[in-house]
């Protein structure tokens, strides 16, 4: 059957809604540009976005609901049913999964009852799994209302669902202190941080995160040596001059060997067909 139209927001919360939509629509040429920061505003009003939520932003907008409707969904920021107060999610692409990822979620599943995208009985905890959270040097990842918890193993992802589950606090490994997802949805949306110490508490990428930006500024680090799996010494200082020996190979983390496609003495040429 068809829905019936969305019900309106209170007349107090529509006029505060109306009040900050105004302010972030401001920051736009074209209003219509405004919708990804509103829908986490309305967001931010009830933990997910609601059809009343949608109907809010089209109105103020002068879209239809269908064209609100077809972003909402399209973002998998925007939740269409109520979510817990922590969005933990669990990394399971290629280079989390291998080192550990795949094993968390499926503890996580087991220890909270939950499957994916699933919300605890006590409203805490919404566990899913993420494709990738742009942090791999640290994997296995995972993600509380998108703040990073580095490095985790079973044991410290159960750990840490649990203090979340009893309100204890809980710091991530970098990045600013947690707060609840309505005020990580309002904090999206363009709201300033308004705790105190937050903003200057938000960290930036991790060193190893860096390391390809200080090649291109033409910074160079001491040559770092990684010895083959099966002895040796691990991550032996080098001198700058030191050429790897046959036994030897630079590690990811160190400048980029010349290949085929970047040596002009050696170009790659186009592929012979089967048969010439």
């Amino acid at each position: 059957m068809p829905q019936l139209p969305a019900p309106d927001y209170p007349d107090d919360v529509r006029a505060r809604l109306e009040r900050d939509a105004a302010e972030v629509i401001a920051r736009y040429p074209d209003s219509r540009s405004a919708l990804l920061p509103l829908l986490h505003l309305v967001q931010s009003e009830e933990g997910h976005v609601t059809r009343t939520g949608m109907r809010f932003c089209a109105e103020v907008l002068g879209l239809t609901t269908a064209e609100v409707t077809a972003v909402a969904t399209f973002y998998t920021m925007y939740r269409r049913r109520p979510s817990g107060d922590y969005q933990v999610g669990v990394c399971t692409n290629t280079l989390c999964a291998v080192m550990g990822g795949d094993a968390i979620f499926e503890a996580l599943q087991d220890h909270l009852g939950v499957g994916n995208g699933e919300t605890t009985d006590d409203g805490k905890v919404t566990l899913e799994h993420i494709e990738c959270n742009a942090a791999c040097d640290f994997a296995p990842v995972v993600m509380v209302n998108w703040e990073f918890f580095d490095n985790q193993t079973v044991d410290s992802a159960k750990r840490l669902v649990d203090d979340l589950r009893a309100g204890a606090q809980v710091e991530p490994t970098r990045g600013a202190p947690l707060c609840t997802f309505k005020e990580t949805a309002r904090i999206l949306a363009g709201f300033p941080d308004e705790r105190p110490g937050a903003v200057e508490a938000s960290g930036g990428a991790g060193p190893a995160s860096l390391v390809g930006l200080r090649l291109a500024k033409g910074e160079t680090a001491t040559a770092r040596v990684v010895h083959p799996r099966d002895g040796g010494p691990h991550d032996e200082p080098q001198d700058a001059a030191h050429e790897p020996s046959p036994g030897e190979h630079l590690s990811s983390h160190d400048a980029p060997q010349e290949t085929s496609a970047s040596d002009p003495a050696h170009p790659a040429g186009p592929t012979a067909e089967e048969g010439e």
